[in-house]
């Protein structure tokens, strides 16, 4: 399993706006890609100064899963134009992990 971490950053005004247009189109558009070896995406948010910072995880089978989301240079982050609009900065490229161990908590 691949965990691909992406991190970007908006001014507190754009947060809202931004989260809002991750979870109603960005991520409903990825998950209509039906992309083989996707299982799953989490949205991560935290105020940092004067910044809100995002963070994506995305869940892939493979590497190969991965270049079906991503293309052929993988590691390079997929940021629609509309969501750069409102984004301060962010990572130019994806960090790609993977998952060795996953235990699930007893409660």
């Amino acid at each position: 399993m691949i965990s691909r971490i992406w991190h970007g950053w908006t001014t507190r005004g754009n947060a809202d706006k931004y989260e809002a247009m991750l979870k109603e189109e960005i991520f409903v558009g990825i998950q209509n890609r039906h992309i083989r070896g996707f299982k799953g995406i989490q949205l991560l948010r935290r105020e940092v100064g004067d910044e809100v910072e995002f963070v994506t995880i995305m869940l892939f089978d493979s590497l190969d899963a991965v270049r079906e989301f991503a293309g052929e240079d993988y590691e390079v982050a997929v940021v629609p134009e509309k969501a750069r609009a409102v984004l301060s900065h962010f990572d130019e490229r994806s960090q790609h992990y993977e998952i060795r161990v996953e235990r699930k908590g007893e409660g």
